[in-house]
């Protein structure tokens, strides 16, 4: 079976994949920075590598995008920190590696090259790896082959399978077997993702449930948030802060006629909206619906704060922290298809309210069951849930504590994925 499937992805798979890398760029910005990215690859590959000490042993992580990246972070910091080893970080995306340039525990970061057998022997063939840590999905065939073949343990970690994944469907089912067979430990995020991981028929010992280093993610930067001091102590005096983070304009449509209601009965409450994409566009947008009737203000004119009850975040990359700030958040995207990640509010012990789209989130889920978080669908059940939220400081404190308690509850996949990791190294 490995000949017929190893013989089906190169046939019939990869020149599907380098003719749409010929014709994408044409189309799509990001693809073009990729395309463009990996032309001087294997050149600078072959510079970078010549550097580092090689009779240290190289961990290698490959993460799709920035946010798999993110989840990565606590594992390679604490391996930095117990190891002489070098590191090196791939991505697929370059909104990955453009943001991960100068991620300063890594000592080489790079795209991952297409997927061809040439590639995956000639890139490995450099960069000599003694493990590969897969983070969340993002597995390329013949990457994984040629590393089976020169047996390099392989782990797939914060790995998830719902139970109606696509993987599942006949076809796919027994490709994703074939290949799964090739790694040497899936580490997944919760028991219902192992038991959903043995349909494909693996040894029993390849999988385990060890929990989300999101967590380990959101609580370790949650702990550096305060010192940002990027709201002046003032502003926030005597408010009550709801922070809506990652917003889309549906997102937006439902909360903010709330909000404003809001404002009709509540004089001390203060909006602060980081739309997901804060593009100029977007923030004339939001002035123009507010202009009239609730003043506002962008985060970058904070110096002249006036009392204004709307700040607009005009920045990216703050987020995390100007949760902390808040009372009460929101998480967007879940009006529009996915929500966002609710961890990154909740680790601050707050009331965490969504959209009704939250399948893609087994935390906003798990949230909700618990009490922490709280579904809206539409804008009359966002004014009912704020206004209960600001009235009530009992009813948000104790909401506030379920959120805390889960976050503080799920803490340490980190240390279990490195004791597997150890066990090869």
């Amino acid at each position: 079976m490995d000949f017929f499937w190893k013989s089906a992805y190169n046939i019939l798979i990869v020149p599907l994949l380098l003719f749409a890398m010929k014709i994408a760029p044409w189309f799509n910005k990001k693809v073009r920075l990729g395309v463009t990215g990996r032309k001087r690859l294997f050149e600078d590959l072959v510079v970078n590598v010549s550097s580092l000490n090689r009779k240290k042993k190289l961990v290698w992580f490959h993460s799709s995008s920035l946010g798999e990246f993110e989840q990565a972070k606590p594992i390679i910091e604490k391996l930095k920190q117990t190891l002489d080893i070098n590191i090196l970080v791939t991505f697929f995306s370059p909104s990955g590696l453009e943001n991960s340039k100068k991620y300063p525990h890594a000592d080489l970061v790079s795209y991952l090259p297409l997927d061809t057998m040439a590639n995956a022997e000639r890139f490995i063939s450099l960069v000599n790896p003694s493990l590969l840590v897969l983070m969340r999905y993002d597995l390329w065939p013949n990457h994984i082959y040629e590393l089976a073949k020169r047996n390099i343990p392989i782990f797939l970690v914060d790995a998830t399978m719902r139970s109606d994944s696509a993987r599942k469907n006949i076809f796919a089912k027994n490709f994703h077997k074939h290949l799964y067979g090739k790694l040497t430990k899936i580490l997944t995020v919760s028991e219902t993702d192992a038991f959903n991981f043995t349909a494909f028929d693996l040894p029993i010992h390849e999988i385990d449930s060890v929990g989300d280093t999101r967590f380990d993610r959101v609580y370790q930067r949650s702990l550096v948030a305060k010192e940002r001091n990027l709201i002046r102590g003032e502003i926030l005096k005597d408010k009550k802060v709801i922070v809506a983070g990652s917003t889309w304009y549906e997102d937006e449509d439902a909360l903010l006629p709330a909000f404003m209601k809001l404002t009709e009965y509540d004089e001390n409450v203060l909006l602060i909206i980081a739309p997901h994409e804060p593009t100029i566009v977007h923030l004339e947008k939001l002035e123009n619906e507010f202009a009239g009737k609730v003043k506002t203000i962008r985060f970058s004119s904070l110096n002249n704060y006036k009392d204004e009850k709307i700040i607009l975040v005009d920045s990216i990359g703050i987020l995390l922290t100007l949760y902390y700030y808040a009372d009460i958040a929101f998480v967007g995207g879940s009006f529009k298809s996915n929500i966002h990640n609710v961890l990154e509010a909740a680790v601050y012990g707050v009331p965490v309210i969504f959209g009704p789209k939250i399948t893609n989130s087994q935390e906003a889920i798990k949230l909700t069951e618990l009490g922490g978080g709280i579904i809206i669908k539409n804008k009359k059940e966002a004014y009912h849930s704020l206004r209960s939220l600001t009235n009530d400081e009992n009813i948000r404190q104790a909401k506030g504590r379920i959120s805390k308690e889960y976050v503080q509850s799920n803490l340490g996949a980190t240390d279990k994925i490195l004791k597997e990791m150890y066990k090869v190294l």
